[in-house]
């Protein structure tokens, strides 16, 4: 007589959806708290992307690295299909001076989480992490990938604050180059949860005047300060043609100015800086040669790879954005979303802006939390509009 062996893990019961969903809640918070410890500085982030990699993969998630950008695909990818990217930054600023705690040693205290990083962006990181696993699975414990009509990938970018060469725009050459090409973006970032549709880009210019030096006691000379002040003023009174409907007019600000040598020397150049907010109603490249034609001295920018973007109300993510309870607005800040270009992408995060970049900085417990559920909504409302 066979006596068959029964297989007691095959008849555990499967963890319920519930049950899963505070157990990635659970996970995400002590992932985060990792990454505070772990200094992450833009440019360096090797440790960090490689706490998140292995967190990723003692979690059954396939992680691949491009310089210190760690990214993964749901199970059952189809090319055939539209392609969400799940996108956050592990990097960070350089912490305040004015910090009373250690910036680097996670404290929960009355619901708050302090940390550097922790609410720019680690609360989003780990908050679209855990809305990926949702999806992804969790086969060890019974859970099953989720069906969806369209594919995710999760892209953890570094270098977003100074939107750097070895973050985000290292990482979309090398899906494309593999074929993953996104069709859409959510970018996490601490908005309140609520839904940005738009931001301006950014462009830095330097620009001179020149003239000859001479004598200030003397009728010799041509002051390039003064010619630096009529072009300076020039820009202050120019306007674009053209306005975008949602950004508005492109603002431009002289914010710095730099001339002569002494006090009875007639300055040769003078040199001064350009804050420029760029709008979708132009390139970056075509401002650029606007804003160079209207003075007589030279402006040249430093970059243009910090874009505009906008992105219609009407599209499948935004739609679901709101009907999971946010509100639209348009974003006073830059993001990973600028160098997303031709990508229809949308800033949405736990957390909020007004902390970003200060002493103490912190996100509430239960805003990560939050996160994670409306991430996980956002999803499967957008992929409604996908379904045939």
């Amino acid at each position: 007589m066979d006596i068959k062996r029964v297989n007691h893990k095959q008849l555990k019961d499967k963890i319920t959806d519930t049950d899963f969903i505070e157990r990635l809640k659970k996970d995400a918070l002590e992932l985060l708290c990792r990454m505070i410890q772990t200094p992450s500085l833009s440019r360096e982030e090797e440790n960090v992307a490689g706490v998140v990699e292995q967190f990723l993969r003692d979690n059954e998630v396939e992680t691949h690295r491009v310089h210190n950008n760690i990214w993964a695909l749901a199970p059952g990818y189809d090319s055939l299909r539209p392609t969400l990217l799940l996108n956050s930054h592990i990097d960070t600023v350089r912490p305040s001076p004015s910090y009373t705690v250690d910036p680097f040693t996670p404290t929960i205290s009355e619901g708050k989480l302090y940390g550097l990083g922790s609410n720019d962006a680690g609360a989003s990181v780990v908050s679209l992490i855990a809305a990926f696993r949702y999806y992804n699975g969790w086969l060890s414990e019974g859970v099953e990938p989720k069906s969806l009509p369209i594919n995710l990938v999760l892209g953890i970018s570094a270098e977003e604050e100074i939107t750097g060469p070895n973050g985000m725009m290292a990482l979309l050459p090398a899906l494309k180059e593999i074929g993953i090409e996104p069709d859409m973006a959510l970018v996490g970032e601490p908005t309140l949860l609520d839904a940005a549709i738009a931001e301006k880009g950014l462009m830095v210019f330097d620009g001179a005047a020149f003239g000859k030096t001479g004598h200030a006691a003397r009728e010799e000379g041509d002051n390039a300060l003064y010619h630096a002040i009529d072009d300076i003023n020039l820009l202050r009174n120019f306007h674009f043609d053209k306005v975008s409907e949602t950004l508005g007019p492109i603002k431009v600000s002289v914010t710095m100015i730099e001339a002569g040598r002494s006090h009875n020397v007639i300055p040769e150049i003078c040199k001064y800086v350009v804050d420029v907010r760029s709008t979708d109603a132009y390139t970056n490249e075509e401002t650029a040669q606007i804003l160079a034609s209207v003075v007589k001295g030279e402006l040249k920018p430093r970059s243009t790879r910090i874009h505009a973007s906008v992105i219609s109300e009407e599209h499948p993510l935004v739609k679901a954005a709101v009907e999971t309870g946010s509100r639209t607005y348009v974003s006073p800040t830059t993001s990973d979303r600028a160098v997303l270009v031709g990508i229809p992408a949308l800033k949405l995060g736990p957390g909020d802006s007004a902390r970003s970049h200060s002493a103490d900085e912190f996100v509430y417990v239960s805003e990560i939390e939050e996160g994670i559920q409306r991430y996980i909504d956002i999803i499967a409302h957008t992929s409604k509009y996908y379904q045939k």
